[in-house]
């Protein structure tokens, strides 16, 4: 089926498959079990009417289904304009000796970086279970253009380890910091006016490492068009450990919610962040 999906891209322009997406988003809203959760942000969090709440929950998922279908395209070799307004920001860091930890997060396309920015420094990207062979394959073969090595998560999270040895091998560790995964350890931070759990794992390695956190968010801006969203973390701050992970886990909630207030309808969280 993927297979498939990467030869009709290659013949199809995007806009067609596009609008077929859109037919189909409806019955994803009326059996998929992101709905409520989707729509509790739009209407708690953001502040919309019941009637607005409702078409963004469409838009969200409409917009998700358009990042997976870029992905596809990437795959079958179509190209994206990246505009990154403030890539001095990476460029900087990679020049300097020690590695540095980038922060994605599930708003926008964080995929289209990895093809995009060419870091001088081996990339250490860590990938979740459940993919295809077909779509790591394909994300393989467009990584290695760009110097990223793919570290598979695991349950007995040996991938710490070997995130943890990039870093101190002055390389480039690339992971989320907006979802729990193995490991249940959190931190709370506000969020949208309310506390809400952050995974600890990200906020702990660089603090242990003493190493320079960037966030970076590639949000869909038109077609074929993405902006990339760089924002270097402050130092962590506090006369304990805790108080350090707190303090950089803080500074990337608030730089996420600045990002996903300007893009709401392409922060693709269907569960409820908040419980």
């Amino acid at each position: 089926m993927q297979r498939t999906l990467i030869r009709l891209f290659r013949v199809l322009p995007l806009g067609v498959l596009y609008g077929c997406m859109a037919l189909v988003i409806p019955f994803y809203m009326l059996f998929g079990k992101g709905y409520r959760a989707s729509y509790r942000f739009f209407r708690d969090r953001i502040g919309y009417r019941p009637l607005k709440a409702f078409v963004h929950v469409y838009l969200n998922e409409f917009e998700f289904g358009k990042v997976v279908l870029d992905r596809f395209a990437a795959f079958a070799g179509k190209r994206f304009r990246m505009d990154v307004p403030r890539i001095d920001l990476f460029e900087s860091l990679c020049r300097e000796k020690e590695g540095f930890i980038q922060l994605s997060s599930h708003a926008g396309n964080y995929e289209m970086v990895g093809f995009s920015l060419k870091s001088p420094k081996p990339l250490n990207a860590l990938v979740f279970g459940g993919e295809t062979a077909t779509v790591m394959e394909h994300r393989a073969a467009l990584f290695g253009a760009s110097n990223v090595r793919m570290v598979p998560a695991s349950e007995d999270l040996s991938h710490v380890f070997a995130l943890n040895n990039a870093l101190a091998d002055g390389e480039v560790v690339s992971l989320p910091g907006d979802r729990i995964f193995g490991s249940q350890k959190a931190v709370e931070c506000l969020f949208f006016g309310q506390k809400a759990k952050f995974p600890a794992g990200p906020f702990v390695l660089a603090v242990q490492r003493n190493v320079p956190v960037l966030m970076i968010c590639s949000m869909k801006e038109g077609r074929r068009r993405y902006k990339v969203h760089l924002e270097r973390l402050p130092e962590p701050s506090g006369e304990t450990r805790q108080e350090r992970i707190q303090s950089l886990a803080d500074a990337y909630a608030a730089a996420l919610e600045d990002v996903v207030r300007r893009y709401p309808d392409q922060w693709y969280n269907f569960y409820d962040f908040w419980k």
